[in-house]
């Protein structure tokens, strides 16, 4: 019996770790996107893939969905998409004189939203129902989305003609968000010899069923009350850095966080650690995921934009700031 089975939670984090090495057959490197993914799905976020064109975002996110299992449809993001596209419509039938209602490509289990950023506010409006609520209401009547459910969406950061910059109210109903890299050197190459061939085949881990189930247990996760107040001394720092010894973020920080940011470091942090074979919530599993969870909800003064200062640096230097909590082992429990 390996260790992680001996410990509580442990056949979930071999079943996780069968999920994660199952999208790695396919996808070459990535590792960090494709684990914020599989603990995106876990705490019941959703996902935002941000990088340039090509590094494996789109193949990511139906890779996923195949080892996963459940429906899975893509929409292709353009400026001329309207809400009915996204989410459905009424049709009016002449043979019996009545509408019927025509549900749109969002029910489903995993919804790509590719290029996200380039479709017009009233589709983000559409969409931001749909990622808030999990429902769609037409014609007065309310359509709950199937479960589990999550939007993995993609953006080009580099790209600023012909596409609409994602508002505040939204980046913040993302759980993540990831930025993909490069390949390495390393890994280019063996994305030349394994998809140079015959590409591999994802094949399914899970079932819907089962992966309520694994989102259950970690919202079961144990979080012990200092580690909870290491999280709110976090997003606090974003508010009020001065507090925390952080003055000179005070003209880098506009706003701070929202709560949703501290609701979002708890959850992810549950997620993680039920990857990793535990059912008690680290430190450590908080600073692992501050950065995607804490970056793009900050919001910069006009000066730190126009200086070029990155969210993500400034969660790295409050996260030196500010102290987390020490973890003393009971060796008799």
């Amino acid at each position: 019996m390996s260790v992680a089975e001996e410990l509580p939670g442990g056949n979930d984090a071999a079943l996780l770790r069968q999920s994660l090495d199952g999208v790695r057959r396919v996808i070459v490197g990535q590792d960090h996107m494709v684990e914020r993914l599989i603990v995106a799905l876990l705490a019941r976020g959703h996902c935002l893939l941000e990088g340039v064109p090509g590094v494996a975002k789109t193949l990511a996110a139906s890779t996923l969905a195949t080892v996963v299992g459940g429906t899975f449809a893509r929409i292709q993001f353009t400026p001329d998409l309207v809400p009915s596209d996204i989410i459905g419509t009424r049709v009016y039938h002449p043979s019996n004189e009545k509408f019927d209602v025509e549900l749109g490509p969002v029910f489903v289990n995993f919804l790509l939203a590719d290029e996200i950023n380039r479709a017009p506010a009233k589709v983000q409006s559409a969409l931001l129902e749909v990622m808030a609520e999990r429902q769609v209401t037409l014609a007065g009547v309310t359509h709950p989305l199937p479960k589990p459910f999550i939007v993995l969406a993609t953006q080009n950061p580099i790209e600023s003609e012909g596409v609409y910059p994602l508002p505040e109210v939204q980046r913040d109903r993302f759980l993540f968000r990831v930025r993909v890299r490069h390949p390495t050197a390393q890994e280019e190459l063996q994305i030349l010899q394994r998809m140079s061939v015959t590409p591999p085949v994802p094949e399914r881990v899970l079932d819907p069923q089962r992966l309520l189930a694994l989102q259950q247990a970690a919202e079961e996760v144990s979080v012990h009350q200092l580690v909870a107040d290491y999280v709110v001394r976090l997003v606090m720092a974003t508010r009020a850095p001065a507090e925390y010894g952080l003055a000179d973020l005070t003209d880098t920080i506009e706003i701070g966080v929202s709560p949703r940011a501290t609701l979002g470091l708890v959850s992810a942090g549950r997620a993680l650690a039920l990857l990793r074979g535990r059912d008690y919530l680290l430190p450590d599993d908080i600073r692992d995921v501050a950065v995607d969870v804490m970056g793009h909800r900050l919001m910069l003064t006009f000066d730190a934009l126009a200086d070029g200062v990155d969210p993500e640096q400034v969660v790295r230097q409050i996260l030196q700031a500010v102290p987390p909590p020490l973890v003393v082992w009971n060796q008799n429990r």
